[in-house]
């Protein structure tokens, strides 16, 4: 047997029993994903890594392996934080706005077919769940078709440390359910989330219905049920008059019969692969500031499908910007872009990324 066939035997030999530690090891990553979802702990612990690396590359007796383990480490320790973050994002539940019926608790049950999910009761509060880690993702709604954006979810992509992870749209059919035995004729007052209100103003207008804002759909519909008045009706979905025992009065009474409705998904974790990406960012108090930026995404070839404003509440006449960006992040022309806006604006924040499909 020549050299060479005895080194490639010693390889063999010492990969198999790596691939026996890498098993043992990865298995032990497993009970610390456990322990970090129960005690509600980040998957990055930077000091404690650090700490490995030099406990380890301490243990060599050949100096010159130290740069080529300490690398090893590093990507072990990088696969061991990717296996994590995907243990996490299959088994923790997932957040949404609202109660059983609504339609973010809709579009969370098509996204996340069989997931846990909780409820709350405010936007903010899925936001609060996600920064604590009591839930892996939210379900937020992002705008609608008819009635345009929700702008208080710009706000809290604004000032909270998260991400887009994904889109989902969901056609929105708006009906007018009441209790068994009532009739349209019966009814007087309305109860519906304001958007859905507004998406059936026609309606409500048709048939001189008075329409009292809820905080969400589900809720009226529960609401119009435990009262049992015939005189009463909520607006919602035909999934939720199945949820509180209601019927249905009038389906389809939308005004547009092309109603939609854009979730977005959010975590913890910036997304690495997509065609499209988002930002947000404000410029300098000065004249031609939001010129500059556009003038920069469009001479670097990039489209911009979407740009909004939205009010800074606490520097008065001020804004801040979102922009949909066509393009890949990962792209180097792309992390140019970035640079240059960063350059030019006083606060960039990168949203997500994601395939609009």
């Amino acid at each position: 047997m020549d050299q060479l066939q005895q080194a490639r035997e010693v390889i063999d030999r010492v990969d198999g029993e790596m691939a026996k530690l890498f098993e043992e090891r990865m298995s032990a990553v497993e009970q610390v994903v456990a322990y970090k979802r129960a005690h509600q702990l980040p998957v990055l612990d930077s000091g404690r890594e650090q700490q490995v690396i030099a406990k380890n590359v301490a243990r060599l007796s050949k100096r010159e392996y130290v740069p080529y383990y300490r690398e090893l480490l590093k990507y072990e320790m990088q696969l061991s934080r990717e296996y994590q973050k995907e243990l996490l994002r299959l088994q923790g539940p997932v957040g949404y706005p609202g109660t059983l019926g609504a339609f973010s608790h809709i579009a969370c049950s098509r996204i996340f077919r069989g997931r846990e999910s909780r409820a709350y009761v405010t936007f903010e509060e899925v936001f609060q769940a996600l920064d604590r880690g009591e839930v892996a993702y939210g379900v937020i709604p992002f705008e609608n078709s008819f009635t345009g954006e929700v702008g208080e979810v710009l706000d809290l992509l604004l000032n909270h440390d998260c991400h887009i992870q994904g889109l989902y749209d969901l056609k929105v059919e708006q009906t007018l359910l009441g209790v068994p035995g009532a009739t349209l004729q019966d009814i007087r007052q309305v109860y519906s989330h304001h958007q859905a209100i507004s998406q059936c103003q026609d309606f409500l207008r048709a048939h001189n219905l008075q329409a009292v804002s809820y905080p969400n759909t589900a809720l009226a519909a529960k609401f119009v049920s435990e009262q049992g008045n015939s005189t009463l009706a909520a607006i919602a979905s035909p999934e939720t008059a199945e949820i509180y025992h209601l019927q249905v009065l009038a389906p389809h009474i939308n005004t547009s019969a092309e109603n939609t409705t854009r979730f977005i998904v959010i975590g913890r974790e910036m997304p690495c692969q997509g065609d499209r990406f988002n930002l947000l960012f404000t410029v300098n108090h000065r004249a031609g500031q939001l010129a500059k930026v556009m003038q920069i995404i469009g001479e670097m070839g990039f489209n911009m499908e979407s740009i909004r404003s939205r009010s800074l509440r606490d520097v008065p006449w001020q804004y801040y910007f979102y922009v949909e960006i066509v393009g890949d992040l990962r792209e180097e022309r792309s992390q140019k872009l970035l640079e240059a806006l960063r350059q030019t604006c006083s606060m960039v924040k990168v949203l997500g990324t994601y395939t609009l499909g």
